[in-house]
């Protein structure tokens, strides 16, 4: 089979990423330029500071790529960019640069939904996965619980109704003092705690099996803290970081396992930031192992936002027939499986 070679560009939140992917599992590059220490001091990403950033950054990560890959524009088969769903002027500094290199060499044009992305990194790390499989996306911006059909071809089984699991692991970990990104802060601290020594609740949605509800379980820490700082008692915040993770960890898992055996799969995948929890992946390993089902999960350099898992998205995107035009655009509330174009 000839290989197809992809550009993978990747800048929907506060990573501008570019990578090199051949045939959706070989990475040849994967170049990240971070912005966590410009937001850190603002306790969260600041929308118009990571945009700057971006255009600062994209054309030196996209050289350094190619560069690394050892890989001309001439080589390109197509270009994968993030279209959605993310930061609106943080996607359109990649979407314009994309068209731009599109335009300039006649290389087709492939947009990519952002959490497709996520999803097909696990095809990077597990070169012998194939769908269908139940893939939980959990991230700072999203949880879905997602049943992948085919290449390409998902159902939405459950979703968050009020705050993503990542993004409750950042407040969370703002309000104990522990400051911005939350997840691996809290995922450290919470070693050191006792994850039975408060009983935080966890949502049951009587409507929706598989959708998620994140919101009271942060209330509830906070109003376990506002109680223990009008009482004059001290907080353990060891404790408090293991039994929020818990209660957040079990609903994860739960779900997960529930549409697995519901739906008769025997797969299961995990993606996006929170896939990189400690606690997440032992809690669903133990789960998997206790009902015969296969665990996948990439390694943290996956799970994060980068540009490799783009490429290995657009790859497959590109192969079903998938192409856009310079009309292409940036949708910030682009819903999974929705096309522009």
């Amino acid at each position: 089979m000839e290989n197809i070679t992809i550009l993978g560009i990747e800048t929907s939140c506060d990573e501008t990423a570019a990578a090199v992917v051949v045939n959706g599992r070989e990475v040849k590059s994967n170049i990240i330029s971070s912005q966590i220490p410009l937001h850190t001091i603002y306790g969260g990403v600041v929308p118009e500071i990571a945009s700057r950033k971006h255009i600062e950054k994209i054309n030196q990560v996209i050289e350094e790529a190619l560069d690394k890959a050892d890989t001309a524009l001439e080589d390109l088969d197509a270009i994968a960019v993030t279209y959605g769903p993310g930061l609106v002027g943080a996607l359109l500094v990649g979407v314009s640069a994309a068209k731009a290199i599109s335009y300039a060499k006649n290389i087709p044009l492939v947009g990519v939904h952002h959490i497709e992305g996520h999803i097909s990194a696990n095809y990077i790390e597990h070169k012998e996965l194939e769908p269908p499989f139940i893939c939980l996306v959990a991230s700072g911006g999203h949880s879905h619980l997602v049943r992948v059909l085919d290449y390409g071809k998902y159902e939405i089984l459950g979703r968050t109704r009020d705050d993503a699991a990542g993004e409750a692991f950042d407040k969370v970990a703002r309000a104990i003092g522990l400051g911005y990104p939350g997840g691996p802060k809290i995922d450290a601290l919470a070693k050191e705690g006792d994850a039975e020594a408060i009983i935080f609740p966890k949502a049951k949605l009587e409507d929706s099996l598989y959708d998620f509800s994140f919101s009271g379980l942060k209330s509830a820490v906070l109003n376990y803290l506002n109680q223990c700082e009008m009482k004059n008692e001290p907080v353990n915040t060891a404790n408090v970081a293991a039994s929020f993770q818990k209660a957040v960890v079990d609903v994860l898992t739960e779900h997960t396992i529930l549409a697995a055996k519901t739906l008769g799969m025997d797969k299961v995948a995990t993606a996006g930031g929170v896939a990189s929890n400690s606690a997440l992946q032992k809690a669903l390993q133990l789960a998997c192992d206790a009902e015969g089902l296969a665990y996948y999960h990439p390694s943290p350099v996956l799970c994060t936002d980068n540009a490799a898992m783009i490429g290995a998205a657009g790859y497959f995107e590109y192969r079903n027939g998938t192409r856009h035009g310079l009309d292409l655009n940036a949708v910030p509330n682009l819903k999974l499986g929705e096309r522009q174009g």
